[in-house]
């Protein structure tokens, strides 16, 4: 048995390690789990991850849960290229140090936007309070400011002058509120310069393919049936409203 990676392309940390294991030349059998239609929770799927998230991936009598784990865990079971997770001590300490703050941080501010902006308002048909949305921007924003002078200053990426695996998640994560209409780009040239090189680097097919269906968010959510989520409807209202 091979490499099994579950996913759903919808989610930030799914396509990060989908970005990576293309990037990287690592042989996988992509399995799919859609998010919005609740596959997390079959029996099937919890004998895989007890946790019933995504992404999670099985390699042989092995399974393992969780982004960050499971990236580290290919870089060094494949002995993929230093970049992605450098053995030099001070570049994989800032790698380390963006994947350590951006699960509590950056992340949910770009996919609150998703939800706000598209799934809720559209799918759910539930109105958004004004100041909730202006209150996630706000944080959306914090979060980048932060990104731009802390994490990436004026290095061409994260730690240093070859993409890393810190770079993939930073990525998946700041394209994701453009998924749901929030152009992060257009009034931060450098953020956009940095997306530009993190694209190059993975190759723009790949990124394309991998941010196609986020990109296309507003449109697929149009034709959504928000029957299927009413079971998790009141958690998500909880959430993020």
């Amino acid at each position: 048995m091979g490499l099994e990676i579950y996913l759903d392309l919808v989610s930030q940390p799914c396509r990060a390690v989908y970005l990576f294991v293309r990037a990287a030349s690592i042989p996988f059998e992509f399995k799919k789990i859609s998010l919005m239609a609740g596959e997390q929770h079959s029996e099937d799927f919890s004998k895989i991850n007890i946790l019933k998230k995504v992404p999670a991936i099985r390699d042989g009598d092995f399974c393992l849960a969780e982004s960050v784990a499971i990236m580290i865990y290919l870089a060094e079971k494949y002995n993929t290229p230093d970049n992605w997770y450098p053995a030099d001590l001070q570049k994989r300490a800032r790698v380390n140090e963006f994947l350590s703050w951006q699960h509590t941080a950056i992340r949910p501010h770009g996919g609150r936007m998703l939800w706000l902006k598209v799934m809720i308002p559209k799918v759910m048909g539930v109105e958004v309070p004004q100041e909730k949305m202006d209150a996630a921007l706000e944080d959306l924003d914090s979060s980048l400011k932060l990104f731009d002078e802390k994490f990436l200053q004026d290095r061409p990426f994260i730690a240093g002058d070859q993409i890393s695996l810190a770079d993939l998640f930073a990525v998946v994560t700041i394209m994701q509120p453009v998924g749901a209409g929030v152009d992060v780009f257009e009034t931060r040239p450098k953020l956009s310069a940095w997306k530009d090189r993190v694209r190059d680097a993975v190759g723009s097919e790949l990124f394309d393919e991998a941010h196609q269906g986020i990109l296309s968010a507003q449109e697929v959510a149009k034709s959504m049936d928000g029957n299927k989520m009413q079971n998790f409807k009141a958690r998500i209202l909880r959430t993020y409203l």
